[in-house]
């Protein structure tokens, strides 16, 4: 029964997406949803985009093993980002009428800083793309132990590029309703169960304050203090100039709507990340044998503990609304960050350099990339030994450096010139390459224990700051918006 419930899901969630399909008539359809988006569509995108893989499997996981000080990137961090952006950057991102953060960067600094910009954010979704390949390739796997885990990605790959394929946005928007509804019912009754075959909630809540897995702050060396910091940092600031939280701006129907829904998502996703760590903690207590999988050579074994105890401890009907939320957080979260780098490098990369492009080519370029994201992804994928949360990790690590300083001081600081985002660029890429050679989360000297891209970021910073202010010997290039505006009109064949 429980296969069946999955392969009847998964046939549901591809024909959402070829439904989508017929929504979409032009480029704006396909990457922004056509700016339409009501609030309760927009709240789902927001959340069900953010609750991956690595929230319900990586996260929850190294939080029963270490505690909560041990998570400070994912909820605090990402949750942070959102609550950032709703305030800061929503209705800066709503007011342009961009169709990517790469058009920001070329309004704001020109054409070259737009394509270094726009690179660096597309490579940074390959890392949570994989992780949440490797997710759905875990979960076919455990469900159809007759196939091997890279067959199980590849199989999970290739669903979710074929319903992102037809439908763009509209295909992540639609699905993510369905699957913020999955994710919030069948974690919630899931949590229940587990944690009244644990003793109780409040039981389960007791012994975990006991071991100190609730101590938000139980490190007591500096390494462990610049781990936490590095953590939050990346992901709370890292994450905001990136394609999936602009779409999800732009997609509303308002700027009012963008607001509400980018805050709430936001606001909401923090609360409910809760679940998944009560459920992984509960795991612990009701059989000591997966707490033993902490100990494994390989750290990817840890992601093993829900579904394993799911299958073992549940009954049937709670094991279908466990992998029915399982899916809907790996679909949801996989379809937006295939589509994001893929309307960046089409839009920001590749159409500047192509003429005469007119917008249905220009939506079976974004399809043609899209299925080339997948592949890169689906092979990162087969090959890392690297768990979903340190997969995400090291993708926001790219924005941080390359991309952030840029995006708020062209926003903020008037001053702020072509020639300062350059150096910002170039100064901060070779300082953070430069000292990953030298990181030493357990070398005695501090500076040795501070994380590369914290060393990007004040680099970046740096570079900002004395490119705009020495006289311009690179010429500021700020575009006009009815310039960009052109450039799509013209791809557009008005």
């Amino acid at each position: 029964m429980l296969i069946a419930c999955v392969l009847i899901y998964m046939a549901f969630t591809v024909a959402i997406g070829i439904y989508a399909s017929s929504r979409v008539k032009d480029s704006k359809d396909f990457m922004v949803a056509g700016r339409s988006l009501p609030l309760y569509m927009n709240f789902a995108c927001v959340f069900a985009t953010w609750f991956g893989a690595e929230t319900v499997l990586s996260v929850s996981a190294k939080f029963a093993h270490k505690g909560m000080g041990h998570v400070s990137g994912d909820p605090f961090g990402a949750s942070v980002c959102l609550v950032l952006v709703a305030f800061f950057f929503a209705k800066t991102f709503y007011r342009m009428e961009l169709l990517t953060i790469g058009d920001y960067y070329h309004q704001r600094y020109g054409k070259f800083v737009e394509v270094i910009t726009s690179l660096g954010i597309a490579s940074s979704y390959l890392g949570w793309t994989s992780a949440q390949l490797s997710a759905l390739g875990l979960v076919i796997n455990v469900l159809f132990p007759g196939i091997s885990l890279n067959e199980s990605i590849l199989i999970g790959s290739v669903i979710v590029t074929v319903y992102t394929l037809f439908g763009g946005m509209w295909s992540v928007a639609l699905t993510d309703v369905v699957q913020t509804v999955a994710i919030v019912v069948g974690l919630i009754i899931v949590a229940m169960l587990l944690g009244q075959r644990a003793g109780g909630i409040d039981v389960v809540l007791a012994e975990a304050q006991k071991q100190g897995k609730l101590d938000l702050f139980p490190h007591v060396t500096t390494a462990a203090w610049m781990v936490f910091i590095g953590e939050f940092l990346t992901m709370s600031l890292g994450s905001i100039p990136q394609q999936d939280v602009f779409q999800r701006v732009t997609s509303a129907k308002n700027e009012r709507t963008a607001f509400i829904g980018t805050l709430g998502g936001g606001l909401f996703y923090f609360a409910f990340a809760f679940v998944p760590m009560f459920i992984a903690f509960s795991a612990t207590m009701i059989d000591v044998q997966h707490a033993a999988l902490f100990n494994h050579e390989d750290p990817r074994v840890v992601q093993q503990i829900l579904p394993s105890l799911v299958l073992k401890e549940t009954p049937i009907w709670c094991q279908v609304l466990f992998f029915g939320a399982l899916l809907s957080a790996i679909l949801s979260t996989a379809s937006g960050t295939l589509l994001a780098p893929s309307s960046v490098l089409t839009e920001n990369v590749l159409q500047p350099f192509i003429k005469h492009l007119n917008d249905t080519t220009l939506i079976w370029v974004v399809r043609t990339v899209l299925i080339g994201v997948s592949v890169v992804a689906t092979t990162i994928s087969m090959n890392s030994e690297s768990t979903m949360y340190e997969m995400v990790e090291s993708g926001y690590k790219v924005t941080l450096v390359v991309a952030f300083i840029p995006l708020v001081f062209g926003i903020y600081w008037r001053r702020a010139t072509t020639q300062g985002a350059i150096f910002s660029i170039f100064l901060a890429v070779p300082v953070w390459i430069g000292c990953e050679s030298i990181y030493d989360e357990e070398s005695l000297e501090i500076w040795r224990n501070v994380p590369p891209q914290i060393y990007g970021l004040a680099a970046s910073l740096v570079g900002m700051l004395i490119g705009s202010s020495l006289p311009p010997f690179i010429k500021h290039r700020e575009a006009d918006p009815a310039e960009i505006a052109k450039r799509r009109t013209a791809s557009m064949g008005h």
